[in-house]
């Protein structure tokens, strides 16, 4: 169990999509992980992402490893996250 494990719930910190909610679907050796947002709901496309990169949050929700975006759409809605995951937040260093 780490902190970076999938379904985790994250904001991404760095680079075009900062501020965006993503979720964690698959975790690659080393610091690098997969994301998505999906793309038509936060705008983060799905992509390998440095752990560095993330800030996770406490929520979780349940996918598979490897989940696709209409999973994790189901996901997002059956936890009541849609709505909070298509506004951005500000990201202070």
């Amino acid at each position: 169990m780490t902190l970076y494990d999938i379904g985790r719930v994250c904001v991404k910190t760095m680079g075009r999509e900062t501020g965006c909610y993503c979720v964690i679907v698959d975790v690659m050796e080393g610091r690098f992980v997969v994301v998505t947002g999906p793309k038509h709901i936060s705008s983060v496309r799905r992509r390998k992402c440095n752990i560095r990169h993330l800030e996770p949050l406490e929520t979780k929700i349940e996918v598979g490893k490897g989940a696709d975006d209409k999973a994790v759409e189901k996901a997002l809605t059956d936890a009541g996250l849609l709505d909070k995951f298509k506004a951005k937040i500000r990201v202070t260093q």
